[in-house]
């Protein structure tokens, strides 16, 4: 188990969203080296006094680079501590190093937080060998040597904390970002869906009229090149949300006022919309998804209703909910009944996700009817 855990951390990617430097790093540099400096000036017990100085201040800059070299910042950093323990611990020199070098600290957080797996290896065994040197070349206890291990833990699980969370938040974010496409991807096929059904409703129009109006058959033309030129637009709109990294033109989400222009985009069979005289503002998510629905009830008519003349469009708000319920008078493919696809299923679960219900099925009288019913105030 231990083997496989060390395979996976060595084998896990540099976290992604390094930020840039910022001035606040500068000012984080100019503070440390100006503090060891003073450090080194004023202190009465410092060793090597210059020598000290120096290296506590020479060594503060290399935090600048401590999140795009992470493994790099603390080979240099505990390397200089290594040598200095060996010298202690091999030639009897004093104990040299300054207070304000506690900011190593920041380095081991940086290669947990930021290195790849690989460097946080190589890194933390170059700090484990550092601190084991400086602890046997200044040794005062047991309590000093747990103490000063747990301080470098504490540093390496804090970076191990944050880029978790970060992880766990992109991976959200990703997931967010995933369910949006679905929900494209359902738009597509509703506006696609409508508008091709309309087109082939126009094409068959055309060709029964042809040989004796002409004119007629025009007419269907035009609507069909309407349609299709419509269609052409909203596609290329939507996929280029899909597509990664593209920008998206942001256009109003039609609503329960635009279901007079479905009317009007397919005459035959003749569709009669009635909507409420005084409808109350509806919730932006709760009046796109009733258009939606009439859109799909009605790309489902005109694909299943066979010899359909007639789709009515009806509604009605009132007592905090709003009810939709298209009928058409066509009849009953024996196929609709049974399959019920992805355009039922999509709008089942739109309407779930506003606390509403949906009904979907032969109607006593002949056709098919949609009936559904939501809440016009939507819980947040």
């Amino acid at each position: 188990m231990t083997t496989n855990a060390l395979s996976s951390l060595r084998a896990e990617p540099r976290a992604t969203d390094a930020p840039e430097r910022v001035r606040r790093d500068w000012v984080l540099v100019g503070v440390l080296m100006v503090t060891a400096l003073l450090e080194g000036v004023l202190r009465d017990d410092v060793a090597w006094r210059p020598f000290a100085t120096i290296v506590a201040v020479g060594l503060a800059p290399v935090l600048l680079w401590r999140r795009t070299h992470p493994l790099a910042c603390v080979v240099v950093a505990f390397g200089t501590a290594m040598a200095l323990g060996l010298a202690r611990l091999l030639g009897g020199a004093p104990s040299v190093g300054l207070d304000t070098m506690f900011y190593f600290l920041v380095l081991v957080y940086a290669l947990v937080r930021w290195g790849s797996g690989r460097e946080i290896v190589i890194g933390l065994a170059v700090v484990s060998v550092a601190a084991g040197i400086g602890t046997v070349a200044d040794y005062t206890g047991p309590a000093n040597v747990i103490g000063g291990f747990a301080v470098l833990a504490a540093a390496a699980a804090g970076g191990a904390a944050f880029r978790y969370r970060a992880e766990s938040w992109r991976r959200a974010l990703d997931q967010s970002r995933s369910q949006e496409r679905v929900g494209l991807a359902r738009e597509l096929h509703d506006i696609v869906g409508h508008h091709v059904s309309a087109i082939a409703v126009q094409a068959q129009a055309g060709r029964a009229m042809a040989g004796q109006r002409p004119e007629a058959a025009l007419e269907a033309l035009v609507v069909i090149e309407g349609e299709a030129s419509r269609t052409l637009a909203e596609m290329r709109a939507m996929v280029r949300v899909l597509r990664d990294g593209a920008p998206a033109e942001c256009a109003p989400q039609p609503g329960v006022a635009d279901l007079v222009s479905l009317a009007r985009r397919a005459p035959v069979p003749v569709i009669d919309v009635e909507l409420p005289d005084d409808m109350d503002e509806l919730p932006p998510q709760v009046d796109a998804a009733v258009y939606r629905l009439a859109q799909e009830a009605l790309t489902n008519a005109l694909r299943h209703a066979r010899n359909a003349s007639r789709v009515e469009i009806r509604v009605v708000e009132g007592a905090g909910r709003l009810r939709l319920r298209v009928t058409d008078d066509g009849q009953i493919d024996p196929a609709r009944s049974v399959n019920h696809g992805f355009g039922l299923l999509g709008m089942t679960e739109r309407v779930q996700l506003l606390g509403g219900t949906l009904r979907a099925g032969p109607a006593p009288e002949g056709g098919w009817t949609v009936d559904a019913e939501m809440p016009t105030k939507v819980r947040r």
